[in-house]
């Protein structure tokens, strides 16, 4: 086997993946693409430190039929130079432009987008592109990552038309990428100059509190150090990592103080920073927001798995509700579990909650409809999210005048600091014990997949650990020490999406394979990438 074909065969997985997340994403192979053209900025941090390296390269290469193409962290096309007019000519013509966007999940493979969802480098070979329109050409694409920050800036691309020899793109590209982080790192500087002026212009009022979070700089007034507690700051940072470049984000958020504020967060021209307005609101926001009016009954409650949806419910009913769960059924049968339901709604008394209404068989289900059309009590039904709602459990949802869903950790991660600290606190009996700024950074950043429940189980082992003192990195579990970047709008959308097929098929993972139009061995494949329990 030659070095080129043991290359090729190595890159299949990655090919194979980045198909099946394009079905998913819903893109027809014969599709035209959605050239929108986006605005972009030509004078961006990454067009700066690349330009001059596309420039040289573009003139070495001269006469040749190469195109290099700079795209930046959203896939967006930054720049193009073509070292011979055909090659120009041929990529203009299916529509690649200054402007356009090639996010996989837009266009599907491709040697920009796919290296941008996996963060690796790819060779896209002619056939291997999702859209038909893109096979005339074989494409090389190596993503950017700032030196210092480890931030994702981009991606360069490297495409031939399919009678090029690409055995060496990938030298070029990476000799090119080299090129271009020593030139973002040596600009570090400049960039730390803008967000010093932005700062400065932002706290030019008396009394406000602003901070300005870039690349290993933290600006902050006075009135903001004396606002903030080591928690709220790495609530700040979540905060800020998800405003995307150029633009803007508002949120309330409360203190580890109690204090209500309201956080304007703002892209910073230039610079990969964020500059952070905090007002404060008057009065202190209660916590529990899902419960400020008065609930209609019978109650919907869905939510994922750890998501706290049995605290939400007893929150809304109050603790002498009566609790029948349909995980009881595999222990006492179908036939135990109606009388049960009957015996409990049949008559008045206190509110009734009935968990995981997902587990209930199509019998069941038209059973529980019959008793809450008749039954007198306040009744809260729980539930996991999902097309069971709409499909065999559609009937109970309709029944229900009001509905709370509750978000998954992962997509409010400024609450995890104060979550942490609060749990804490709980599980201790005692504020002696307190996590570290850059250990609530670390917590932020995790997946959290288990959601609430998976937080209180780490906060529960760190506390039998360390009774006392700042809890630092490396006393989390090893499972959640890698303050890893969350994953991408796309990766977590393709992993919800097995997840449900997988809770659809009972976790028989041919079944799942099959209703997602993908091999055994893709979803194995996707499972593993994903870590996916």
């Amino acid at each position: 086997m030659t070095v080129l074909q043991a290359y090729r065969d190595s890159t299949r997985p990655d090919i194979e993946s980045a198909w099946a997340r394009s079905r998913l994403n819903g893109i027809r192979e014969d599709a035209m693409p959605p050239f929108d053209l986006a605005s972009r900025n030509a004078d961006s941090f990454l067009a700066r430190a690349a330009s001059p390296v596309l420039r040289r390269v573009a003139s070495e290469l001269e006469g040749t039929p190469v195109a290099l193409v700079l795209a930046d962290q959203a896939g967006r096309v930054v720049d193009i130079h073509g070292a011979a007019r055909s090659i120009r000519r041929a990529v203009s013509d299916i529509g690649i432009v200054p402007g356009v966007e090639l996010g996989e999940d837009r266009i599907g493979t491709n040697a920009l987008g796919t290296p941008l969802e996996t963060r690796r480098s790819l060779l896209v070979r002619a056939d291997e592109h999702y859209l038909a329109l893109f096979r005339g050409f074989t494409c090389y694409g190596h993503p950017i990552f700032h030196p210092v920050t480890r931030r994702l800036e981009g991606v360069l691309g490297i495409g031939a038309t399919t009678s090029a020899d690409h055995r060496l793109s990938a030298l070029l590209a990476r000799r090119m990428v080299r090129d271009i982080q020593e030139r973002l790192q040596r600009d570090s500087p400049r960039a730390h100059s803008r967000l010093m002026s932005a700062f400065q212009a932002a706290a030019g009022r008396r009394g406000r509190a602003v901070v300005v979070i870039g690349d290993g700089l933290v600006l902050a007034t006075p009135a903001a150090v004396d606002l903030l507690e080591p928690a709220d700051h790495a609530a700040l940072r979540a905060c800020a990592e998800a405003v995307p470049v150029g633009g803007q984000d508002s949120r309330e958020l409360v203190l580890t103080s109690g204090r209500a504020v309201r956080l304007v967060c703002q892209s910073i021209e230039g610079t990969d920073g964020v500059l952070v307005d905090i007002t404060q609101e008057s009065g202190v926001r209660r916590t529990r927001v899902a419960s400020d009016r008065m609930p209609l009954w019978p109650l919907l409650v869905v939510g994922e798995t750890g998501t706290g949806r049995t605290t939400e419910a007893l929150g809304l009913v109050g603790p002498a509700a009566r609790t029948l769960d349909a995980t009881d059924i595999v222990l006492i049968g179908d036939t135990t579990w109606a009388a049960q339901l009957g015996e409990t709604l049949e008559a008045g008394g206190p509110p009734v909650v009935i968990e995981n209404i997902q587990l209930l068989s199509e019998q069941l289900t038209a059973l529980l409809a019959q008793r809450l059309r008749e039954t007198s009590r306040e009744v809260v039904l729980t539930s996991t999210p999902g097309e069971h709602l709409d499909a065999v459990h559609a009937a109970l949802p309709a029944l229900c005048n009001d509905r709370r869903e509750l978000v998954p950790l992962r997509r409010r991660r400024h609450e995890v600091p104060g979550l942490a600290q609060q749990m804490l606190t709980e599980v201790t009996g005692h504020t002696g014990t307190r996590f570290t700024a850059e250990t609530m950074r670390v917590l932020a950043a995790q997946p959290w997949r288990g959601n609430l429940a998976e937080l209180r189980r780490v906060v529960e082992l760190v506390a039998s650990a360390r009774s006392a003192g700042d809890i630092i990195p490396t006393d989390l579990p090893a499972s959640h020490r890698g303050g890893q970047a969350p994953g991408s709008p796309i990766r977590e959308a393709e992993r919800e999406v097995i997840m449900a097929a997988l809770e659809a098929a009972g976790g028989n993972k041919l079944q799942a394979a099959r209703a997602l139009g993908v091999s055994r061995s893709t979803l194995y494949n996707r499972i593993r990438a994903l870590r996916i329990a």
